[in-house]
C-alpha cells in the first residue's frame, strides 16, 4: 500500500476515513473534525447514515477530537502511548440536552493516548454502545456530562488520576487501571481492575472482582513506516488483572496485513462479493457505510476475521440471518452494527448450527463491540437478534436494543421477541446489554454460561397488562435460564422497568432453576417510573423485594 501521509482521505477504505499524520497542518486536521461533528451531533444525526473513521499515526497531535454520532476514533501505534492527543477526545451531551448524554450512542475511540488540557480531566460521557478501548488518560477521565448518563464500557485502559462515574446508572470497567474512583448510581462492575472500588454491597453500587478468568484483547489496527496497515491480534490469556500493554510489544500478537483482507465497500459490495471473498480464504473489513444483503455472509473458514472500521451497517432485506457462522474454530466478529431489515428473520446473527456441539475451548470464536437495533433507523423487525449455537463463545460488550425511539417505533411495528438466546455450551458474556424486547430479553439454554454485567430495560410501551401475559404468568421476566440448565453465574445485574402506557406487571425480573438462585451476584431492580400501579413483584422466582412506585428499588 502507497504511503499516504500526505493526503486526509486514505481512498483504499472509502472517503469516509481520513488518515492524519503528526506532519499535516493542524488547523487543517482540526476544522475536518469539527465539520463532521457538526453534522453528527443534531437530533437529526441519531439515525442518518453518515458513517466516520478518523486513523491517526504515530506522533504527538494538539487537538479537540469530538466525537459524534457513528464517528469511529483509532490510533495506529503498536502501544497507545504512541498516538498523543495533547487536548480531548471527547463526548458530550448534544446542545439541547442539559448535560444529558442518555442518548450518546454509537461511537467509539480505541488505542491512543490523551493529555487532557482542560483541568486534567477527559470527558467522555456515553451511554450504551459507545466503548474505550486500550487508551491512556494521562488524568482524570469523567465518565458523565453534568447530567443523566445509562451505561457504558472500559476495556484495557488506564487512567493515571481520577475515575468520575457521576450519575451514571451503570458502567462496566474490564482489565483496566486507574488511581481511584467516585460516583455511579445503581450497578457499576469491575472485572480485572486495579484500583477498584471495594466491594460493599449493598451499601454502595459497586461489585470488584479481582481477575478476569480468560480473555482475548480486542484486534487492534497498526501501521508500518510504509503505510501499510496491520491488525494486531493478541492471544488469549487467563486469570489477567490490569491493561495488557505496555512499553515492549507483545510478542504472542499475531500480525495480519491488510492484504489477507477484502475491503468491503457499501457502494459495490454486496452478499455475493463478500461470500466470494470469504470462499477465497480472505478476511473481511467493513468500510464505513450502510451494507444491504439479501443473502446472508457465510462464515465457514476457521480464524475468519469479520471487522469493521467506523461504524459499518448491515440491515438483511430477506428472511436470511445478516451473518451465519458455521460451527468452526476461533472466529472474530469485531465493530460491527446491524439494524433489523422490514422483512421479518428468525435471527440477525446466528454463531454454529442449531445442535452444534464441538469443542472450542482451544481456539474460542470472539465477539466484540456488537451492536443491534430492532427499529429507530427504520420498521426494522425480528424475532431474535443474536442465536449462539457454538460452545466456548466469548462476547466481549454487546448491545441489543430494540428501540423506544426514532423512526419505525411501536409495539405493533419494531416487532421483536428477544435479544439472546443461547443455546451453546461455555458461552462467557463480558458486557451485556439488551433491552426493550417484548418477550424474554435474555434467554440461556445452554450450560455453564457465565455472564460479568447486565443491564436491562424491560420494553417501554406495553399496551396492556393482559397483552404481556403467558402460560399464565404475568409478563415476562428480563433473563430466563431454562428448566433444565444445572449450572450458570452471573455477577452484576441492572434490571429496570419504566412502563408509559399501562399498569403492567411482571412476576419476576429473572427466572431460574432454583438451585441456580444463588449463583446470581448482586442484582438490583429499579422502578423507574411510568405508569401507576405497574409493578415488578420479586427479583427471583418470587423471592426477593417487589418495585413499584412506593418501593423504587430491591437488591438480592
Amino acid at each position: 500500500m502507497a504511503d499516504k501521509t500526505e493526503s486526509h482521505n486514505y481512498t483504499d477504505l472509502g472517503e469516509n476515513v481520513y488518515l492524519f499524520s503528526p506532519e499535516m497542518e493542524i488547523g487543517a486536521i482540526q476544522h475536518l473534525i469539527d465539520s463532521v461533528y457538526a453534522i453528527q451531533t443534531t437530533n437529526e444525526s441519531e439515525f442518518n447514515e453518515n458513517r466516520f473513521a478518523f486513523l491517526f499515526q504515530p506522533g504527538e497531535y494538539e487537538l479537540d477530537v469530538k466525537v459524534g454520532y457513528y464517528t469511529h476514533v483509532i490510533g495506529l501505534g503498536q502501544s497507545p502511548d504512541d498516538v498523543m492527543i495533547n487536548g480531548s477526545v471527547t463526548a458530550v451531551a448534544p446542545p439541547t440536552y442539559n448535560g444529558s448524554v442518555l442518548i450518546n450512542f454509537w461511537r467509539a475511540v480505541e488505542n491512543l493516548a490523551i493529555n487532557p488540557s482542560t483541568d486534567s480531566t477527559n470527558v467522555w460521557g456515553v451511554s450504551q454502545a459507545a466503548p474505550m478501548r486500550r487508551v491512556h488518560i494521562k488524568g482524570n477521565l469523567q465518565l458523565h456530562d453534568n447530567g443523566a448518563a445509562s451505561g457504558g464500557f472500559l476495556a484495557d485502559s488506564k487512567v493515571d488520576g481520577q475515575v468520575v462515574f457521576g450519575g451514571q446508572q451503570q458502567w462496566f470497567s474490564r482489565n483496566s487501571e486507574w488511581e481511584s474512583c467516585k460516583g455511579g448510581l445503581w450497578n457499576m462492575v469491575s472485572l480485572g481492575v486495579i484500583g477498584a472500588p471495594k466491594t460493599d454491597w449493598p451499601n454502595k453500587p459497586y461489585l470488584s472482582i479481582d481477575n478476569t478468568p480468560f480473555v482475548r484483547e480486542k484486534p487492534f489496527w497498526t501501521m508500518n513506516e510504509s503505510g501499510e496497515l496491520w491488525l494486531e491480534v493478541p492471544a488469549l490469556k487467563e486469570e489477567t488483572k490490569g491493561v495488557s500493554w505496555g512499553a515492549a510489544k507483545e510478542s504472542s500478537n499475531k500480525e495480519i496485513s491488510i492484504s489477507e483482507f477484502y475491503i468491503a465497500h457499501p457502494e459495490v459490495d454486496n452478499s455475493e462479493s463478500i461470500n466470494a471473498a470469504l470462499a477465497n480464504g480472505k478476511n473481511i473489513l467493513f468500510t464505513p457505510g450502510i451494507y444491504w444483503l439479501k443473502n446472508s455472509i457465510e462464515v465457514t473458514n476457521p480464524g475468519t476475521i469479520i471487522i469493521g472500521m467506523g461504524m459499518p451497517s448491515l440491515i438483511p432485506e430477506g428472511e436470511s440471518p445478516v451473518i451465519k457462522i458455521a460451527d468452526i474454530d476461533n472466529v472474530t466478529l469485531s465493530s460491527i452494527l446491524v439494524d433489523a431489515g422490514l422483512t421479518k428473520t428468525d435471527q440477525l446473527i446466528q454463531i454454529g448450527e442449531p445442535g452444534s456441539d464441538l469443542d472450542h475451548s482451544e481456539n474460542p470464536t470472539f465477539i466484540y463491540d456488537l451492536f443491534i437495533r430492532v427499529g429507530g433507523f427504520h420498521a426494522g423487525t425480528t424475532k431474535n437478534c443474536v442465536t449462539i449455537n457454538s460452545n466456548n463463545v466469548v462476547v466481549d460488550h454487546v448491545w441489543l436494543w430494540r428501540a423506544d425511539h426514532g423512526n419505525g417505533v411501536g409495539w405493533d411495528v419494531n416487532k421483536a421477541a428477544n435479544g439472546l438466546t443461547v443455546n451453546g455450551k461455555d458461552v462467557t458474556i463480558y458486557g451485556l446489554f439488551n433491552e426493550h424486547f417484548q418477550e424474554y430479553q435474555t434467554i440461556w439454554n445452554g450450560e455453564n454460561g457465565t455472564v460479568y454485567f447486565y443491564q436491562c430495560e424491560m420494553p417501554y410501551y406495553v399496551p396492556t397488562p393482559e397483552a404481556w401475559q403467558h402460560d399464565g404468568k404475568n409478563g415476562y421476566a428480563s433473563y430466563k435460564v431454562a428448566d433444565h440448565v444445572t449450572n450458570h453465574h452471573a455477577w452484576g445485574l441492572g434490571i429496570y422497568n419504566v412502563f408509559f402506557n399501562s399498569a403492567a406487571i411482571v412476576d419476576c425480573a429473572i427466572e431460574a432453576p432454583e438451585n441456580l438462585e444463588q449463583n446470581f451476584h448482586q442484582v438490583t431492580t429499579i422502578w423507574l417510573g411510568g405508569n401507576e400501579g405497574s409493578e415488578v413483584k420479586s427479583i427471583i422466582n418470587g423471592k426477593g423485594a417487589a418495585v413499584n412506585q412506593s418501593n423504587r428499588k430491591a437488591t438480592w
